[in-house]
């Protein structure tokens, strides 16, 4: 597979330590190789001395046997917690790992052989961005509990196992019920306790803190503090440049393998054929709880997989551009930026929520939040001269309101752009 790297302006991804380099490195890898069509729980007690930048064990569900929750080849979900301390001690950060969907027999039982679809692949991780402790780069949260919400079941937490019966092949589509024993599990940990709590996602894992915000809502009483932070989770239901709903069909078939519909928003499935809910776009209006979105206007991601995937470019002509955008002509370009255009039109509504925020700027970038170099440090891309986790910051704690939109690319000079070749 290629190597990933970063290209000019090259700022911030120089400044990355040597592990968090590597878990990029290797988080991208694993992402796109994914997603391109395709013990017992860790107690702790109050702790007011900041952790160090150690690795944070995975703690494997104590309750997955009891719950019938389990990863697509059965063995045992889990999740990372590091306690909070100070100030944080009853505060709460919770982020939804991503890793794309499996959406048929073939894909998810390759998922079985990755951490993405077994935990038996799993180790130890480092915290960085919105999870890190260290005050000059998460200002905000550095306090809080975080955890880390590992991904194994292929469908964004919304598998239900009765489906599980007409593909004979063994696998497990549990989603649901992982979400709610890690739930379960969290809450006698100290959730139940939380005066705030911030449950955010990446990716697929962005989707399903959307899909899952209001059930989240729902655990904590009505005097805390719930917000909801999706992180390039907002996908697109736009046909291809060869005008196949190619992204739609694989939605379909994600939803259909699993049994995802009970899991998602009735209001819309009552209207709608249910693998069409699986759209933020759906949805996203009915979802009670304040939302936060933070996507890029030119996500490589949804490029390469929504707007051109390679059944839609059979002669590769768009290669060289949709792995680095500073290698696309002018024509691509149009193509390109009428694919922000659609994100911000579908947006429209929901910039008139007083309740929301959203940070969507013109870099080539998917996820933002997980990672120091974008999340918040001086070499991270801003908007009117704001990062990412400045502007969440407004928005969490009502400072003011905080709706980012940044002018078309390639205006921002503090974006340092992905490059997949």
């Amino acid at each position: 597979m290629a190597t990933h790297r970063f290209f000019q302006p090259m700022k911030w991804w120089q400044k990355l330590t040597r592990r968090e380099w590597t878990i990029a490195a290797a988080s991208l890898s694993i992402l796109i190789f994914t997603l391109s069509f395709i013990s017992h729980s860790h107690r702790f007690s109050i702790n007011s001395t900041p952790p160090t930048d150690d690795l944070v064990p995975f703690t494997p569900l104590s309750n997955a046997q009891k719950k019938s929750a389990f990863c697509l080849d059965g063995s045992v979900p889990g999740y990372h917690l590091q306690k909070g301390f100070g100030s944080g001690t009853d505060k709460w950060v919770i982020l939804v790992e991503g890793g794309g969907w499996c959406n048929s027999i073939k894909t998810c039982s390759v998922r079985q052989t990755t951490k993405l679809g077994s935990s038996r692949f799993m180790e130890p991780d480092v915290f960085h961005g919105i999870l890190g402790s260290d005050q000059s780069l998460n200002p905000d949260f550095f306090e809080w509990n975080k955890v880390k919400i590992r991904y194994c079941d292929g469908g964004s937490f919304t598998g239900h196992p009765e489906s599980e019966f007409k593909n004979g092949t063994g696998l497990f589509f549990r989603g649901q019920l992982i979400w709610e024993a890690i739930m379960d599990e969290l809450l006698s940990l100290g959730l139940s306790n939380a005066k705030q709590a911030l449950l955010s996602g990446c990716s697929a894992g962005g989707l399903a803190a959307l899909i899952h915000c209001d059930d989240f809502r729902e655990m904590l009483p009505k005097d805390v503090n719930v917000k909801c932070l999706s992180d390039a989770g907002f996908f697109l239901n736009e046909k291809d440049i060869a005008g196949i709903p190619t992204f739609e069909r694989f939605y379909e078939d994600v939803v259909n393998l699993q049994g995802a519909a009970k899991s998602l928003k009735k209001d819309c499935t009552s209207r709608l054929e249910p693998y069409k809910c699986f759209f933020p776009e759906e949805f996203i209006s009915n979802i009670k709880t304040p939302v936060f979105l933070v996507n890029p206007g030119y996500d490589f991601w949804q490029i390469q997989n929504v707007l051109i995937p390679d059944s839609a470019d059979p002669h590769g002509s768009w290669l060289r551009c949709k792995l680095n955008i500073t290698l696309c002509n002018s024509k691509q370009l149009e193509v390109l930026e009428d694919f922000r255009k659609s994100l911000l039109k579908k947006l429209d509504g929901f910039q008139q929520n007083p309740e929301g925020g959203m940070f969507i700027i013109s870099c080539f970038s998917h996820c933002q939040t997980w990672m120091t170099g974008t999340w918040h440090a001086p070499y991270s891309p801003k908007i009117d001269n704001k990062t990412i986790a400045e502007a969440v910051g407004e928005w969490y704690f009502n400072r003011k309101a905080a709706k980012y939109i940044d002018c078309p690319y390639p205006c921002n000079p503090t974006c340092s752009h992905f490059s997949l070749t």
